[in-house]
């Protein structure tokens, strides 16, 4: 298939918070929050400092073995596992939650970038390894999302069967109905449309749990690149991490930590997420549940679990995979279990790892260099016609509608509609007319003024009634400018979180993996589209 790239700098898109931007860009604002720049030199001194923290290279490969077990390895990822073991070798890691069918399109794109920053670095650097690593957010509760997506116009969403607690834990019994119902909508027949109904019937039909079945689904989609898929939901990797979840059980230091540095850098950007006093978990095979410390009891609310001190440290001690971290100590546990020189996340994910680096100065944890995963815009073959006819550059999609409307009418119709020169010959009339009425009586002055700003209000409106009778005189056009926009920003939101992976995939098959990939500069502050 014969593709196109573009890339547009974030800050020319509009859809990216001033804390992103003001991040890439390297603005002072920005530096005490950070160790390492989001560049080349700031990769280049994060791999020269992690190497100085030790992780449990054994324990890792071990769980990892394990969680392979009834998976396929393929060549390049038993390669990149059993190369952790040796200390010149890195990891590369994003995270996502096991959304069903994966959400949405940045599900892939957040994989696929970390895959080709490990090429580019695997390149760069040919004395040291670098392993791209998808961990799996399996821990999260929040069914709502994680079992919700869209496909075309239908929005699916699974209840979960009446299931509590870690999704990931959920068992995949029920899908069936929801997949037939989605595999109706697929078509027409072919091998991207066979292949995909194989793929995802596999993964959530034959497979126990949504973990399992994601690990599948990821699995078959990535092995080829040598991704590792790491399930953190695992004892002997919780078990590195007992040092920390004791120490915020007894003492709950992230608390004043993380919320002062939640002043400092609110000070100029918002907050992407606020700590709780104790930010632990407590996790069953029914229920995923916040532990509260009241007095010197330990509860897990809305349960009847309660510990003494001597209790919780021994449950801990016995059960290190029953206390999951919350999203502000997430990071310092996959920070502990992995080698990590980068992380990559989307937007809100990169601020609030902003919030968390004297934390990790805290409990003496590397603290990666932070990513932003590149955003991608598909521009399907009709879309590109419209484009081509309207005469708008890539860049011009970004723009608003209407001022994507307002522009055509500028340069296809008549000038007739535009009050500019009127305005200009209005206001000064109004002005001399001020000056003569002011000479006389001083009190006029301000008469003068509200009745040059009635005027200007007046015209004003006159001239939007001329340009809504430019818009019918060229309304096919403007309903193919809104027709494209839609397209391409569903719901005035961006296409990555909208759309699903399967409409691309019956488009395309695997090809549609390997044009991302080509496509993605791992270290530009840039907007792909794809073409």
């Amino acid at each position: 298939m014969a593709c196109s790239y573009t890339y547009v700098p974030y800050k020319d898109t509009g859809f990216f918070s001033r804390l992103a931007i003001d991040y890439l860009s390297n603005h002072p604002d920005t530096h005490s929050f950070y160790h390492f720049s989001p560049d080349p030199e700031g990769l280049k001194r994060a791999i020269a400092e992690r190497a100085k923290y030790s992780v449990n290279r054994k324990a890792l490969v071990a769980a990892l073995n394990k969680q392979y077990t009834n998976f396929t390895k393929y060549s390049k990822t038993e390669e990149n596992i059993q190369s952790l073991l040796d200390e010149n070798t890195f990891t590369v890691c994003t995270a996502h939650q096991p959304n069903l069918l994966t959400g949405y399109l940045y599900f892939m794109y957040k994989i696929l970038h970390a895959i080709k920053l490990a090429e580019q670095l695997n390149e760069e650097y040919p004395g040291k390894h670098f392993v791209p690593v998808y961990y799996m957010g399996s821990e999260d509760n929040d069914l709502e999302e994680l079992g919700t997506f869209r496909f075309r116009d239908s929005k699916f969403r699974w209840d979960g069967n009446g299931q509590a607690g870690a999704v990931g834990r959920m068992n995949t019994k029920g899908l069936k109905p929801l997949l037939n119902e989605l595999l109706k909508l697929f078509g027409p027949p072919g091998k991207n449309c066979d292949e995909l109904e194989k793929l995802l019937t596999t993964s959530y039909l034959k497979h126990n749990t949504i973990a399992e079945a994601t690990h599948y689904l990821v699995n078959e989609l990535f092995g080829q690149y040598g991704l590792v898929v790491l399930n953190p939901d695992d004892a002997t990797l919780k078990a590195e991490f007992i040092p920390v979840t004791e120490d915020e059980l007894l003492h709950q230091h992230t608390y004043p930590i993380i919320t002062d540095q939640i002043e400092k850098l609110g000070k100029n950007y918002k907050i992407q997420a606020h700590p709780r006093p104790l930010n632990l978990f407590y996790l069953s095979e029914q229920f995923r549940e916040r532990i509260e410390k009241n007095g010197e009891k330990w509860t897990v609310i809305n349960t009847d679990k309660e510990f003494t001190k001597s209790e919780i440290l021994n449950e801990l001690k016995k059960n290190p995979e029953r206390f999951s971290p919350n999203v502000m100590l997430r990071g310092l546990f996959q920070e502990t279990i992995l080698p990590n020189v980068a992380f990559i996340g989307g937007g809100a994910e990169v601020a609030y790892w902003l919030q968390l680096k004297t934390l990790f100065e805290h409990y003496k944890v590397f603290f990666p260099c932070i990513l932003l995963r590149q955003s991608v815009m598909w521009i399907k073959a009709p879309q590109t016609k419209l484009r081509t006819q309207l005469e708008f550059s890539i860049s011009d999609l970004f723009k608003p509608e209407q001022e994507l409307i307002v522009d055509y009418i500028s340069k296809h119709a008549s000038d007739e509609w535009k009050t500019d020169e009127e305005a200009q010959a209005i206001e000064a009339i109004f002005r001399s007319l001020a000056q003569k009425a002011t000479s006389l009586d001083p009190t006029l002055k301000e008469g003068a003024a509200a009745a040059l700003t009635r005027m200007k209000y007046q015209l004003q409106t006159l001239e939007k009634k001329m340009l809504r009778s430019e818009k019918k005189k060229m309304d096919i056009q403007m309903q193919r400018i809104s027709r494209l926009k839609n397209a391409l920003f569903p719901n005035n939101s961006l296409q990555e979180r909208v759309d699903n992976f399967a409409e691309y995939y019956l488009d395309n098959g695997r090809a549609f993996l390997g044009i991302i990939k080509d496509g993605i500069k791992p270290l530009a502050p840039d907007f792909l589209i794809i073409e």
